[in-house]
């Protein structure tokens, strides 16, 4: 992604911007935690909790925060009703997520959003960046796509990421995460994406029980949408 850092970037700003530089952060669908390195480098009184399924980025995360004690890597999985119960945090000042919620169906996407209002303290707030088309824009998001795949194919992302999973898989400390990955997915991406416009993240995180929700960033089709408990 060639706008990956601004999007990090947005989302930590959102969250000290609005939770302050002490804050406790949910860190969802952390992957191998670079949302929670990139809090942490900003405001290193930060706490974060980070949270995923996938053994092989867990693994990752729990390597990277070796020893780090503003740092918790959980293992939830987001498509089930009671993920919440491996939460060691009872309440967060702020939840963040980047580019992973698209892997989930809509109906989970939206039961998510219910489960973290009551983890969200009064004046918190939730930052998620993801792909949020703008349907009234086919031909500018169109145009801006073409040069997002132009540049993807310019460095072989799609074949980059088959190899990084490859050798992930014969990684002496990764072999054994991979092989526990199988068990969690059937394939190494879904076969279906759920990338809804922002007006639906909007009404579904207001829906939740949030307010103040709206658009507070945008790079083409990428969005931050914010919300406050």
């Amino acid at each position: 992604m060639r706008d990956r850092e601004a999007r990090l970037e947005a989302v930590v700003d959102v969250a000290v911007g609005v939770a302050g530089h002490d804050l406790v952060a949910l860190d969802l669908a952390c992957g191998t935690g670079s949302v929670t390195r990139r809090l942490l480098e900003r405001a290193p009184a930060a706490r974060s909790v980070a949270v995923d399924v996938d053994p092989v980025l867990l693994t990752i995360a729990d390597a990277t925060f070796a020893g780090d004690p503003r740092v918790q890597v959980v293992a939830a999985d987001l498509r089930r009703d009671d993920w919440t119960r491996a939460l060691p945090v009872e309440e967060f000042d702020a939840v963040l997520t980047s580019t992973a919620l698209h892997w989930l169906p809509e109906t989970a996407v939206e039961r998510v959003y219910a489960d973290l209002a009551p983890l969200v303290r009064p004046g918190g707030v939730v930052a998620h960046v993801e792909q949020m088309p703008i349907p009234d824009l086919p031909r500018l998001l169109g145009g801006l796509g073409r040069l997002d795949r132009a540049h993807r194919d310019a460095r072989d992302a799609d074949d980059a990421w088959t190899e990084w999973w490859a050798q992930a898989a014969r990684d002496p400390a990764l072999g054994d995460a991979f092989e526990r990955r199988r068990e969690v997915f059937a394939t190494t991406y879904p076969t279906e994406e759920f990338s809804p416009p922002a007006d639906w993240h909007i009404a579904a995180l207001a829906a939740a029980g949030f307010s103040e929700v709206g658009v507070v960033w945008r790079s083409g089709a990428a969005a931050v949408v914010a919300a406050i408990r």
